[in-house]
């Protein structure tokens, strides 16, 4: 498969202090690829430095085979960045918005207009078009600010937080939108976010960055799976031990008795699941009760940065913030 980014020992310092340490990675054309890390991480640097906002201390990136150092321009009409705060001027219409994006592309006007009329239909901003962005929902500048990133159809698309501060169902129709337009071109997605089960199940592939270094990268599945399986815990209120049964059922990697509970890690939850209940029945023991836990996400986080995702930002409260500010700076 073909590698759109190649990331290669890079390193930020700022007055001495390293920010990014050494660090590479890949992202293959097409994929979703989720970056993740806690705030001081080096994740925002590391970004910055790939879409062209920061130059490296060392190090190469290559956006499409183009250096983002020496071919800083061509880079940035291959991306599209859609960031966490809000940037469309509410004094402007959603399409009078779309078409200032498409200036700043050099877009052909002829073009823009097609492209902006075909973007606010796909995102289903076609009836709110023409009103100030000031009387729009969150959750309708949201979509409008992914159609300002598509508007020069670029390769890489670049997503900051894009459903930050939502409603479940309004983040659930941004990245229906976001699923249609990669499916539709082909676009490689790069995305950041704190929400842990959107990376789980958008994603292809995720890279943890903590301490300026990449911890670890892999799909959702591969990440959870190493944290050593399925667990199922079950209580047996009769008195015996059960362990050595317990150990020989396929796919158990260990069991842990604590009294009447027994924890056991496996390979396959639901097939040992099946086998834990059939083992019971044969044998007349006197199941309490019987629970499956998968791992999370969150608990790969934990294991790689040592706190929870949530736990390190300000998440709303920091978008809100940035927000406010923009708002008070047009007003001025």
């Amino acid at each position: 498969m073909n590698s759109i980014i190649e990331v290669r020992n890079l390193i930020k310092e700022f007055k001495g202090v390293t920010a990014v340490d050494n660090i590479d990675f890949d992202v293959v054309e097409g994929e979703v690829f989720g970056f993740l890390g806690p705030n001081g991480a080096g994740k925002s640097t590391t970004i910055s430095m790939i879409t062209t906002l920061l130059q490296p201390t060392s190090g190469t990136i290559k956006l499409d085979g183009h250096d983002v150092v020496k071919d800083a321009t061509k880079v940035r009409n291959t991306i599209g960045l859609v960031p966490q705060a809000l940037t469309a001027d509410d004094e402007l219409s959603g399409r009078e918005n779309m078409h200032l994006q498409a200036d700043l592309y050099n877009v052909p006007r002829d073009i823009a207009k097609e492209r902006i009329d075909e973007l606010l239909r796909i995102v289903k901003l076609e009836d709110a078009a023409d009103r100030r962005v000031d009387t729009y929902s969150g959750g309708m500048r949201k979509r409008l600010e992914l159609a300002e990133g598509l508007i020069h159809r670029p390769k890489i698309l670049f997503l900051d937080e894009p459903t930050l501060g939502l409603d479940i169902q309004t983040r659930e129709i941004i990245w229906d939108y976001i699923k249609t337009i990669r499916e539709q071109n082909n676009m490689t997605v790069f995305l950041t976010t704190h929400y842990l089960e959107e990376a789980d199940s958008l994603c292809d592939r995720i890279a943890i960055i903590d301490e300026g270094r990449i911890r670890v990268i892999g799909t959702p599945l591969e990440l959870k799976t190493a944290l050593g399986g399925d667990a199922i815990d079950v209580t047996i209120d009769d008195g015996f031990d059960h362990s050595e049964m317990l150990e020989s059922i396929n796919d158990v990697t260990n069991v842990v008795r604590n009294d009447t509970a027994y924890r056991l890690r496996t390979r396959n939850g639901d097939a040992t699941m099946t086998d834990v209940l059939a083992m019971s029945a044969a044998n007349g023991w006197k199941v309490i009760s019987v629970s499956l836990h998968r791992p999370s996400m969150n608990q790969v986080f934990m294991q790689y940065t040592g706190k929870s995702l949530r736990d390190t930002d300000g998440g709303s409260n920091k978008a809100a913030n940035r927000t406010a500010m923009l708002q008070n700076q047009r007003r001025q």
